[in-house]
């Protein structure tokens, strides 16, 4: 959940309240949000007497932990006018796009070379707006929290924002080779190309971690204005010609992207949040982008979008008996315009703004009821049914395979689910096929870059830490890994492991060989010959796996009847050996290891 910090005085004197902090703490939790800290009543604690606490910061900040997807209360702007709706103190304003007093509208022309790079550029402009220090910073800082949170740190969509008198229209939105890019960026004196501006900000602690978003590609992109004076190179940084000041009368707002969607809710929530400091407030002129194709789209586009629920429905979820006229009322405080459909008195019907789009569903809507209503004041009641509590199928198998485990001896582990791709597969001397592994976009480090296919770099991992203990070692796991799986709709699915491991002076093979034979005589499976077609059950036989060291492993095959299908299924379910020396070297392991990885879920 972000977390914002709020002006105190600023916030309590636009709720026309002067609130204690129990006061607004019970404020944000009845609005679903949470206050984490009052930084004036840690500055008291340590002034110490009530004298000294008169002479307190007058700047007093309170941090409060918003939603991920209420991007409409990440300022101060944003949350004094949900809270004062909410407290009956206000109407929801109403916003309005407009055209210029001349009746022409500033132009982007998008050009094709942007296609290959991000493709998508929006923009408005917010006319004869007012700055102050404070609202100036707050606006800033709004756009740095939406570049962290809905735009994943700028690489769906980026923000610029210009001084319009400094510029002239219409602009262009272009892509193009790193050296013929030449701009002096915002707060420096010297005029750098594309590959300069790289260089420039490579050690840069805020921007330099954006770099990679375009660095790898053969073009950069760049908006021009009708002079080619360079406005902006999305999604790093701006030109110091245009920069805004407190003196800035009319600031150009242009979202660059690679979704049009997250863009155009970006542009939305940030000239919503600010267009009440322009002369007219609530107004927002219009941008016309012009695709390569001829094609025009008019942004910001904030007409309220429409949705609905049943009330009936609405009543089930949260337990209550309300008519849709109260329902209505409720919603209006959550900034919701709702009434009742007047050829069905059954249904609500809402006006979403243009600030809210965490509303997707009558779920949505329902939830807006019950924060309105305040959930301590939903009636509580013991369920219609009776139900009987019981254990997945699957983990009560696991709890018994782990039982019996510790009783042969072995050490349960719980190592993390994610690896580096190195240690699921080089390590292993196992390959990537490209189709297995769930990876992760943007790992924070080198060492979570996919979600494991095996327990056992976990393991190894493990006993990496624990070279120091008495041989032998003997450890295990049974949990899930990730595996892709296209059939599914969240393309993905788990697999319940178990993975064993024996370290010593000697290899242990017969341990885990003995192992084997234990769990699956516990799981009422019995040891065939593969060429017992009739019979149900398992062998083993030579295994050609990196993994291990040739010769002295094996793959586990099951004969099994499928319990959806109803059809004997025969499948590997696992292997087990002598670890190769490589692997072991990867790993910085000394002493000789066996393994042993099974796929649980057959047994089910």
């Amino acid at each position: 959940m972000p977390t914002v910090n709020i002006d105190k005085l600023a916030l309590f004197e636009a709720l026309e309240k002067n609130y204690t902090s129990q006061e607004f703490f019970e404020l944000c939790f009845r609005f679903g949000i949470e206050l984490e800290e009052d930084t004036s009543e840690r500055e008291m604690a340590e002034k110490g007497s009530n004298k000294e606490a008169e002479h307190l910061s007058e700047r007093a900040l309170l941090k409060i932990d918003i939603p991920a997807n209420r991007y409409d209360l990440l300022c101060q702007e944003g949350l004094a006018r949900a809270l004062r709706v909410f407290e009956d103190k206000a109407k929801p304003p109403v916003y309005k796009v407009v055209k210029p007093s001349s009746g022409k509208m500033e132009q982007i022309f998008v050009k094709e070379s942007t296609q290959q790079i991000r493709p998508y550029i929006v923009g408005a402009i917010l006319r004869n707006i007012t700055f102050t220090a404070e609202n100036y910073a707050s606006f800033i800082d709004l756009q740095d929290k939406l570049h962290n949170n809905i735009c994943r740190k700028r690489t769906l969509a980026s923000m610029g924002t210009h001084d319009l008198d400094t510029i002239v229209g219409p602009f262009s939105y272009e892509a193009l080779p790193h050296k013929e890019i030449k701009f002096t960026p915002l707060n420096k004196d010297v005029q750098v190309d594309g590959d300069e501006l790289m260089e420039l900000y490579a050690e840069d602690k805020h921007l330099g971690k954006f770099l990679h978003i375009i660095r790898d590609s053969p073009v950069y992109p760049v908006v021009f204005d009708a002079n080619r004076t360079v406005c902006s190179l999305p999604p790093i940084i701006n030109s110091d010609h245009s920069k805004i000041t407190l003196n800035t009368k009319n600031v150009l707002i242009e979202i660059t992207a690679t979704d049009e969607h997250k863009a155009s809710t970006v542009l939305n929530t940030l000239v919503s949040m600010f267009s009440e400091y322009c002369a007219e407030p609530f107004t927002v002129e219009a941008v016309e982008i012009i695709y390569p194709d001829n094609t025009t789209k008019i942004y910001p586009q904030m007409e309220p979008r429409k949705a609905s629920a049943k009330v009936d429905y609405i009543n089930s979820c949260t337990g209550l008996d309300l008519p849709a006229d109260e329902i209505c009322r409720l919603l209006n405080r959550m900034s919701l315009d709702a009434s009742v459909n007047t050829s069905d008195k059954n249904e609500v019907l809402v006006n979403v703004p243009p600030t809210r789009w965490d509303i997707l569903q009558a779920c949505d809507i329902m939830e807006d009821v019950a924060i309105s209503y305040g959930y301590d004041h939903l009636p509580k009641k013991m369920p219609n049914v009776n139900t009987f509590a019981s254990a997945l199928p699957l983990n009560k198998l696991s709890d018994h395979v782990r039982r019996e485990t510790a009783m042969s001896g072995f050490t349960e582990v719980a190592p993390l689910i994610l690896c580096s791709h190195d240690e699921n597969f080089k390590f292993l001397n196992r390959v990537d096929d490209g189709t297995t592994a769930i990876k992760l976009a943007n790992p924070k480090t080198i060492e979570y870059q996919v979600v494991r296919t095996s327990l056992l770099p976990g393991i190894l991992k493990t006993l990496n830490s624990n070279k120091k203990l008495a041989l032998p070692l003997k450890v295990f796991e049974v949990s899930d890994i990730g595996l892709k799986d296209e059939s599914r709709d969240r393309r993905a699915r788990n697999e319940r492991h178990l993975c064993a491991t024996y370290t010593s002076k000697t290899t242990g093979f017969e341990v885990i060989h003995g192992l084997l034979g234990r769990i699956m005589t516990v799981l009422g499976c019995k040891l065939i010959h593969k060429n017992e077609t009739e019979k149900l059950g398992y062998w083993i036989q030579e295994a050609q796996d990196g993994t291990y060291f040739p010769g002295r492993s094996a793959y586990i095959y099951l004969r099994y009847i499928d319990e959806e299908s109803k059809v004997v299924k025969t499948e590997q379910i696992g292997s087990f050996g002598v670890l190769h020396p490589s692997v072991l070297e990867n790993f910085e392991l000394n002493n000789p290891t066996t393994a042993i990885e099974i796929n649980l879920e057959p047994f089910v």
